[in-house]
């Protein structure tokens, strides 16, 4: 006898969110496997829930990127004894919200146009593994970054903490942030031009 399909949704998901939680964890003892595993499992329904609350599609994949990046920046704070699907979406809310506060104040600025430009001219837009090689070489230009510079990065440009949040968390100046997050970007900015 077959069990009713909710019983069958509960026993999916319940498994997905096992294997969610046994990947991160894997994670963060450093499997690069398993993070990788789990940040393609992830990604479908975080496009899922970035379309469902984002009405302009051109702007969902870099809410997904952004996402993705602040998983990768706050993986640490994943605690394996609790539910994975929460805390992930718990950030996808976050930078969705971001993404809305950034876009309502800059339409403030922004006209329309009634053509938009080519941009492309004749060529493909980047393929997927483009995207991934340029994801990668963006995480191993973070890498590169001095210890002050990263965490300033992390914080403010990341997770989108104010400067005095980021202040009470490192214990450093909003002076010392200011000039580490400046730093960083330049350094990030030079690093991939250098590398791209």
């Amino acid at each position: 006898m077959r069990p009713p399909s909710n019983e069958k949704s509960r026993a999916e998901n319940h498994a997905r969110e096992e294997r969610w939680q046994r990947q991160m964890q894997a994670a963060q003892d450093g499997d690069k496997a398993a993070y990788h595993a789990l940040l393609t499992d992830i990604a479908p329904l975080l496009r899922a829930v970035v379309q469902r609350k984002w009405r302009n599609p051109q702007d969902a994949e870099d809410i997904i990127q952004d996402i993705l990046l602040s998983v990768h920046a706050v993986r640490c704070t994943y605690d394996p004894q609790r539910p994975f699907l929460p805390w992930v979406l718990t950030i996808a809310r976050r930078r969705i919200a971001d993404a809305a506060r950034r876009s309502s104040s800059r339409s403030a600025y922004e006209t329309t146009v009634d053509v938009m430009p080519e941009i492309f001219s004749g060529v493909e837009a980047k393929h997927e593994q483009e995207v991934r090689d340029y994801w990668a070489a963006a995480w191993h230009a973070l890498g590169d970054l001095t210890v002050g510079q990263r965490k300033a990065v992390e914080l403010l440009k990341l997770q989108g903490l104010s400067l005095k949040e980021a202040s009470a968390i490192t214990g450093k100046s909003v002076a010392a942030l200011k000039v580490n997050v400046h730093r960083g970007l330049k350094a990030l900015q030079r690093n991939m031009t250098e590398k791209g």
